[in-house]
């Protein structure tokens, strides 16, 4: 997919995503943790992606490595950042982001955040804070 395509598919689901989250009762004009997710199968193109990332002002936390059901290994690590949930800055962060991805050769995967306000609840039952994360 070229990096234009991905960028508009991008942000269609930041304006999905927050519309969503919104909806389920979260809080508007709360901070969020938003975490922008990076892979690959080579490690020092993750790293330097790591590095950039943590250049352009995002927190990034420790590569992880993950073993795929065919056996080939990735790795993964998040950029994080705290604001609002406002669809402007996430589609300037997910550009820079997934501008950067291409160019380092690693995957941009999108981002999460979790919801934030009273609990969500569905069928009675209710959600604990790591089952509510948006995505």
């Amino acid at each position: 997919m070229s990096t234009e395509r991905q960028l508009q598919e991008q942000k269609q689901e930041n304006q999905e995503i927050v519309d969503a989250i919104l909806a389920d009762g979260s809080e508007p004009d709360a901070e969020y943790t938003i975490e922008h997710h990076f892979s690959a199968s080579n490690f020092d193109h993750l790293e330097k992606a790591a590095v950039e990332a943590f250049k352009m002002g995002f927190e990034v936390n420790d590569a992880e490595e993950m073993e795929l059901e065919d056996g080939s290994v990735l790795f993964c690590f998040d950029a994080i950042a705290y604001h609002k949930l406002d669809v402007a800055l996430l589609d300037k962060a997910c550009e820079d982001l997934i501008q950067l991805a291409a160019k380092l050769k690693v995957d941009y995967d999108g981002w999460g955040t979790y919801f934030i306000g009273d609990e969500m609840e569905d069928d009675d039952e209710e959600y604990e804070e790591e089952d509510s994360r948006f995505h």
